[in-house]
């Protein structure tokens, strides 16, 4: 794909838009980007669709001017960013059939190229990183870098996650020198919970249940204890990462209930298991050691259904390395 500047060209109106439910790297892409044009390209007249962007992000440059319902607008060019496929638009899906032009930047291995042009790098942490690659860095401020800097800082999991590359933190350090608050960014945007929040995460960890010989871990929250505690689903973030970081586990599980017996299903895994396929069975996708979809049932309907693939992956490394021990 070509650099973004060149792809402007003759651009007078674009959309910018993300997926249901955003999280930072969402957010922080599309913002990123609105910002870049905002910088350099004025005569451009961009709107920003997010389904609720979270307040923990109104630090971001242009957060308040963020749309969350849908205009009937035809643009010359909508872009997509983090975006895996055209049923996780969200509120600018209704844009698509009347553009100009569609584009998707993303680095989801399970996108669906469902764009005009679709640019994925799904070894990339985020998909602020792979914006980054199509930005004239000289031309990048420092609300820009702000922007891509949270976007990658929260989806690589402040650099730990298998995801993150040297070139992660090449791109990290050349925003870091645009002048970036980065201590007070890892703070707000990935570290700090409201009180509810701890009690939320808190109360999961200690109603979670071990299965597979304690290789996996569970972690559930119905919809009446959201409804309790007063909870938006953006309070369940980072509640599966601690789940996983428990000792020997291989796969952490987590469920919350959008609406009786429908459940957003959030996976993480090591090197053992590849939960995106796990994902794409049930009609979600995401990354290889991090992957999510919608489920409806039970919940033990829901966990009997993930743990049979989950086992299945695991006895076959099993099977692998008793194979080559064998030979």
């Amino acid at each position: 794909m070509k650099k973004i500047d060149e792809i402007l060209n003759g651009v007078s109106c674009m959309a910018i838009a993300g997926h249901v439910r955003p999280d930072g790297d969402c957010i922080g892409s599309c913002l990123g980007l609105y910002q870049y044009l905002r910088d350099n390209r004025p005569e451009i007249q961009a709107d920003v669709y997010l389904e609720d962007p979270r307040p923990e992000f109104s630090y971001l440059p242009g957060f308040s001017e963020v749309k969350t319902s849908c205009e009937e607008k035809a643009y010359d060019l909508v872009v997509l960013l983090d975006v895996s496929s055209e049923e996780r638009i969200g509120v600018a899906a209704p844009l698509l059939a009347k553009a100009g032009k569609t584009i998707c930047i993303d680095h989801h291995v399970t996108n669906t190229e469902y764009c005009e042009i679709n640019h994925v790098e799904p070894d990339a942490s985020s998909a602020c990183e792979v914006l980054f690659g199509l930005l004239e860095e000289e031309k990048i401020s420092e609300p820009c870098a702000e922007a891509l800097y949270t976007g990658i800082v929260t989806d690589s999991g402040v650099f730990q996650y298998s995801s993150t590359s040297p070139h992660t933190m090449r791109v990290a350090a050349a925003l870091m020198e645009k002048g970036v608050p980065f201590t007070r960014i890892i703070e707000d945007a990935f570290f700090k919970k409201t009180y509810v929040q701890n009690q939320i995460m808190g109360r999961t960890l200690t109603e979670s249940i071990m299965l597979l010989d304690k290789q996996c871990i569970v972690g559930i929250v119905r919809k009446k204890v959201m409804d309790f505690y007063g909870l938006t689903t953006g309070d369940m973030d980072g509640i599966v990462s601690q789940l996983k970081n428990t000792e020997g586990v291989h796969v952490a599980i987590f469920l919350y209930e959008l609406e009786p017996q429908v459940f957003k299903v959030s996976l993480r895994s090591d090197e053992l298991v590849d939960v995106s396929k796990i994902a794409a069975v049930f009609g979600g996708g995401g990354h290889i050691r991090a992957a999510g979809c919608t489920m409806s049932g039970s919940p033990y309907d829901v966990i009997n259904n993930l743990t049979l693939y989950i086992e299945k992956q695991l006895l076959a490394e099993e099977e692998e390395e008793t194979t080559e021990e064998e030979a």
